[in-house]
């Protein structure tokens, strides 16, 4: 198991916080000690997170915003600069996900998965960075297997993952030699609510879902979020631009 660094008296932002990874996440870095600002566009499990986190014994921010503005996004980050006093870390965790046959993906279905998965993280990390400088942290984006793979029925969801991951190598080369750091995590399949949409794809052609099923089943969410939280603490100090498959061997061949 990989251990995060004491996160006492850090801060750490995490979208996506109200179930799923991004709720393991937030989960995990409050056990390292972390005062947490938690965001998502689902208010009452959003509440819930809180709660876990609360009983934890350290603070928490909440912010039910729809990250798919960019005002909101900016807003997220001075919220909890404000409130806190400091940022330490950014997780982008929240994604959207919609399966679908490419003829019939709507403008309103394209633009909203562009907002959420790509353009989200980079405005969040834009009003972080200086934050970011002067506590020598850290933003881990979480991309997918699909970043490096073609997926069909995916064309939307895997442009934004693989864009994400090459956002992430730009930005580490951009800041080499500045105190911030930037990593991805690319996890396979989990069993997740956004992977349950794949199952309600209508006349799918399963000889192509077939090609992405993980021989040896699908990613524990834990394991994931235990690699987040790893790589936004001072413990990942060597990681640097890198992007961690942790995928099952989906990616291997």
């Amino acid at each position: 198991m990989l251990n995060p660094s004491n996160m006492n008296g850090k801060v750490a932002l995490v979208t996506g916080a109200a179930a799923g990874l991004g709720k393991a996440t937030a989960l995990t870095l409050a056990r390292a000690g972390a005062n947490l600002c938690i965001v998502d566009i689902n208010p009452e499990a959003l509440e819930q997170t809180a709660s876990e986190i609360r009983a934890l014994g350290v603070e928490v921010l909440v912010q039910a915003v729809n990250l798919a503005s960019a005002d909101n996004c900016r807003s997220a980050v001075a919220a909890a600069i404000k409130h806190f006093g400091r940022l330490d870390a950014l997780c982008n965790v929240a994604a959207v996900f919609m399966p679908t046959h490419s003829t019939e993906m709507s403008d309103e279905d394209w633009n909203t998965t562009l907002a959420v998965n790509l353009s989200a993280p980079f405005h969040l990390i834009q009003a972080a960075i200086p934050q970011l400088l002067e506590h020598h942290g850290a933003v881990v984006n979480v991309t997918s297997c699909a970043a490096h793979m073609g997926q069909a029925y995916l064309a939307a969801y895997s442009s934004t993952k693989a864009a994400l991951t090459h956002l992430t190598k730009s930005l580490a080369m951009e800041y080499m030699h500045q105190p911030i750091r930037f990593n991805a995590v690319a996890p396979g399949g989990m069993m997740t609510a956004l992977a349950a949409g794949l199952r309600e794809l209508p006349n799918p052609d399963t000889s192509l879902l077939s090609r992405i099923s993980p021989l040896r089943g699908l990613v524990e969410i834990d394991d994931v979020a235990q690699m987040v939280a790893f790589l936004a603490t001072d413990a990942a100090r060597g990681y640097h631009g890198a992007v961690i498959n942790i995928d099952n061997g989906i990616t291997a061949g």
